[in-house]
């Protein structure tokens, strides 16, 4: 495991700016353009998660000799993305990595990208397949899903009131876990005694996320669990439920570094562990991937593979969708769970 160094909001806030774009901040790379200039759209500067995916894509770009520019949305919506994709293709950069904050509204501009010429993939959170190469998705929906009501029934005893916290009601990656978790619960009977009563949007903001887990609390009382689809969120949630007297106990997907404090095995630990995989090797193969499709290593069909050097398990194949044929994505791999024996060494990673 490398000891890498997590970066945070104050971190990235000391980083050359070079401009303000959609209320969010534009951090310029290296001025090297031997390889291209390639681009990094975040949901939002909100989020340490984000930050560390960027760091992951710079550091790839970068080692190759390529000019790097990360932008940060103020906000997690498309129309702070949108007017970033419109400003790159006027700075003619070779290729967009994109963790898309809606499916179906970033298409438009995105084919405008394209039609410039522009490579363009999306990492995290996906967009209409017609609008990207491919895809660099973290985890199987199906995995996250089944990890995460394992959780819920394992902290809960099997049986009682659950409830969901998620990001924003059109947020593509969230949807679809939420969406496989419901199905999951509706069909196995395993979590037949399990009981969902409510699902908060804390539109990947600590404040609201914290708001919305206290709304949580009070209109729930019997409440066992709360399973965070978001790791600014799960953070946030944590903390609100430390300081509030209060039995129910949080899990979810959260950056070791950010729930190091609230990880732990007794009653007054709000989350007993959490998961996730590494958002600086999702930046990483992102990187290689868009690097790839600029240099005609890699067209991005099916049946090729992205090498990834500074990833285990490299390389990395592209495989069609199942319910898309003709779309593709790249699979980073699995998730690691992070209890209090563990936390602290993966906190010095991520």
């Amino acid at each position: 495991m490398k000891n890498q160094k997590t970066i945070s909001f104050a971190a990235a806030a000391a980083l050359l700016f070079t401009g303000i774009s959609a209320g969010g901040v534009i951090v310029q790379g290296a001025e090297t353009q031997e390889a291209g200039t390639y681009a990094f759209i975040s949901k939002s500067m909100d989020n340490p998660y984000n930050f560390a995916m960027a760091e992951g894509f710079q550091e790839v770009i970068e080692e190759a000799g390529g000019e790097c520019v990360v932008n940060h949305p103020l906000n997690p919506y498309a129309d702070d993305q949108i007017t970033i994709i419109d400003s790159l293709i006027s700075q003619h950069v070779d290729a967009i990595a994109i963790a898309a904050n809606d499916e179906t509204r970033l298409t438009e501009s995105l084919n405008e990208a394209k039609a410039a010429g522009i490579q363009i993939i999306t990492l995290d959170s996906d967009t209409d397949h017609s609008a990207r190469t491919t895809f660099c998705n973290q985890a199987d929906t199906e995995l996250i899903a089944q990890t995460m009501m394992d959780a819920v029934y394992d902290i809960s005893g099997g049986e009682g009131e659950y409830a969901i916290l998620s990001t924003t009601t059109y947020a593509t990656n969230q949807n679809a876990w939420l969406e496989a978790m419901q199905n999951l619960a509706a069909s196995d009977d395993k979590y037949s005694s399990l009981t969902l009563v409510d699902i908060a949007y804390g539109e990947d903001k600590a404040e609201e996320s914290s708001e919305k887990t206290q709304d949580l609390l009070e209109a729930h009382p019997d409440l066992k669990v709360i399973c965070a689809l978001t790791s600014s969120g799960i953070t946030a949630a944590a903390k609100t439920i430390s300081e509030a007297e209060t039995s129910v106990k949080i899990t979810g997907l959260g950056m070791p570094s950010e729930l190091e404090a609230y990880i732990g095995t007794g009653e007054d630990a709000p989350c007993p562990y959490a998961y996730l995989w590494n958002p600086k090797d999702l930046g990483r193969l992102a990187a290689s991937a868009c690097l790839s499709l600029v240099s005609g290593e890699i067209t991005g069909q099916a049946g090729e593979s992205v090498e990834a050097d500074s990833i285990e398990g490299s390389p990395f194949e592209i495989t069609a969708l199942p319910d898309d044929p003709e779309a593709t994505e790249i699979l980073l791999g699995s998730m690691t769970c992070f209890t209090p024996d563990n936390v602290s060494q993966w906190a010095e990673v991520f």
